[in-house]
């Protein structure tokens, strides 16, 4: 082995896959679309006032409410059962569609709420967390196949 081989060598090595990336992924979106909402809000101010900046806030803030259930549903199955917790995620993306609109028409629209500032927040926020939560995902590690070696009893371990 050459010299120039030998050094990276030793700096790689191997890797499994990502524990529970759930919580990660869930930082990465509120990162994210925290500081685009935290600018439109500081625009909304100048332009509506107050309501507006609030109704950005209330637009993030929902939007950031019912995708996090789905991350955090995603990380307390996936610590008990990681294969099912793609599964959940996808049943719990259905579920909070139907709860979301259920809040818009409880809720309604309150007197101070500037709705195109809200409604373009809202779009914009899932827009941004889409991306952020499909790149975060795309960057984690999983395990297709167990590398786990056959013990005596020939079957194979970590399955």
């Amino acid at each position: 082995m050459s010299q120039a081989n030998g050094g990276l060598a030793k700096r790689i090595s191997v890797s499994g896959p990502t524990d529970a990336p759930w919580i990660g992924i869930l930082k990465t979106s509120l990162l994210w679309t925290a500081v685009p909402a935290l600018a439109a809000a500081c625009v909304a101010l100048a332009g509506p006032g107050i309501n507006g900046a609030f109704s950005v806030a209330a637009g993030w803030a929902l939007i950031v409410l019912f995708f996090g259930i789905s991350l955090l549903v995603g990380h307390v199955v996936g610590r008990k059962n990681p294969s099912g917790a793609i599964g959940m995620f996808a049943v719990t993306y259905a579920v909070k569609v139907v709860g979301f609109a259920a809040v818009l028409w409880m809720v309604g629209v309150p007197q101070w709420l500037e709705r195109p500032w809200f409604a373009y927040a809202a779009l914009g926020t899932v827009v941004i967390w889409q991306v952020a939560e499909i790149r975060a995902f795309s960057r984690t590690r999983q395990l297709i196949y167990s590398d786990a070696p056959a013990g005596a009893d020939k079957e194979v371990k970590g399955v």
